[in-house]
């Protein structure tokens, strides 16, 4: 399969950015798109309710929506940053960074923190700016808020950790990578007293307190004849349970690592952009071409796949009860099957993409639309 016709919309070089974007927006529009599957009459089988909505700007970036406690920490691309009760969709505050937003939002519950286009790190704590930060280079990945620092990776494939209360960096690790990175989120979450990360293809785990490197696992061999081609980064999100993680490796591989010894448990090939979620006994995954694809965990073994989507641009997946849950690039919401991908029942948005994963915060399933509409839905 050709690669390219693939969404490379997310490509770029750390050092010339906007050349690279143009470039791979050009060569992944070469061909036509197919035509996303029709939607048969559904007859719902579970009960979803809309419990509530609000309004935030557009979403033009790779967010990650947080939950912390009940807490929702969200943004939209032209620099707010809000604060939500997942329960009842209250806003607890709203802050404007005055600045576009590249990567974020990273949340202990307390600390948000998020990245501007201008490459600046900004950190707030109950609505109020306490520091911000000029980091060395671009950031699509949000920043990681745990044990009271903020750890950060960058375009550059810097990775640096600042103290949470005061913003002085506590220390800089400098990696060498591939000459192309993926303009979309990465892998950067605590595993133990582990610092894991997305490093190209390789998962690495750091020492959080220093970022020296305890350990790496290739989740994928990158081929090809170019740089594009061989393009292979890990994506988030992540299905973690217990010290095993298993991460997407773009365009080439799905795989599960032991994050406590750092040995790769498996991998399988897979064509997809978006990350994953499961449980202890399965993998989920949305494909590029629109497959919906269960795996099992402990070996990788493929049980299912389900061709009910192709082509319909879908989110990553999140695994809710019995019920696997993705959005379409039409701001549909399908909740399918756990057991063999079936549909159980479809619920609407505001008509645009549900780019960014959904996410379960204290009983409520929350989504956000690219137009900025975001959704709190009570499945029963």
């Amino acid at each position: 399969m050709n690669r390219l016709n693939l969404p490379l919309r997310h490509a770029v070089r750390p050092l010339f950015a906007a050349i690279c974007v143009a470039i791979l927006a050009a060569c992944s529009s070469t061909s036509e798109r197919p035509k996303p599957a029709e939607l048969p009459a559904l007859t719902p089988l579970i009960s979803v309710r809309q419990a509530w909505s609000l309004r935030i700007g557009e979403i033009g970036f790779p967010l990650n929506i947080n939950s912390t406690g009940g807490k929702l920490s969200l943004a939209d691309s032209a620099g707010t940053v809000v604060s939500v009760d997942s329960r009842t969709g209250k806003e607890l505050w709203r802050r404007q960074v005055g600045q576009g937003i590249s990567a974020g939002v990273g949340s202990d519950g307390s600390i948000a923190a998020v990245v501007t286009k201008t490459n600046e790190l900004v950190a707030i704590e109950a609505g109020a700016e306490i520091w911000r930060n000029k980091l060395s280079a671009q950031t699509y990945t949000a920043p990681l808020v745990a044990g009271g620092r903020v750890f950060v990776v960058t375009a550059d494939r810097a990775v640096s950790a600042y103290d949470g209360k005061t913003g002085r960096r506590l220390w800089l690790q400098q990696r060498t990578g591939e000459p192309l990175i993926l303009k979309q989120s990465g892998v950067l979450l605590a595993v133990g007293d582990t610092l894991v990360l997305g490093q190209g293809a390789r998962l690495v785990g750091l020492n959080p307190g220093n970022g020296t490197t305890r350990w790496e696992s290739p989740v994928a061999s990158p081929r090809g004849t170019n740089d594009v081609e061989r393009l292979a980064d890990l994506v988030g999100r992540v299905s973690r349970e217990g010290d095993v993680v298993c991460t997407r490796a773009f365009q080439a591989s799905v795989g599960c690592v032991n994050a406590a010894r750092g040995n790769l448990l498996w991998n399988q090939p897979a064509n997809g952009a978006e990350g994953l979620h499961g449980d202890g006994e399965r993998v989920f995954g949305t494909e590029a071409d629109g497959r919906v694809i269960a795996w099992k965990r402990a070996d990788g073994q493929k049980l299912w796949t389900t061709e009910r989507l192709q082509y319909r641009t879908l989110s990553a997946p999140l695994l809710l009860g019995k019920s696997l849950v993705v959005g379409d690039g039409t701001g549909l919401l399908h909740f399918l099957s756990r057991e063999d991908g079936s549909p159980l029942a479809r619920v609407t948005t505001d008509g645009s993409a549900i780019s960014v994963a959904p996410v379960l915060s204290d009983g409520t399933l929350v989504v956000a639309t690219l137009n900025g509409g975001v959704y709190g839905f009570m499945p029963e």
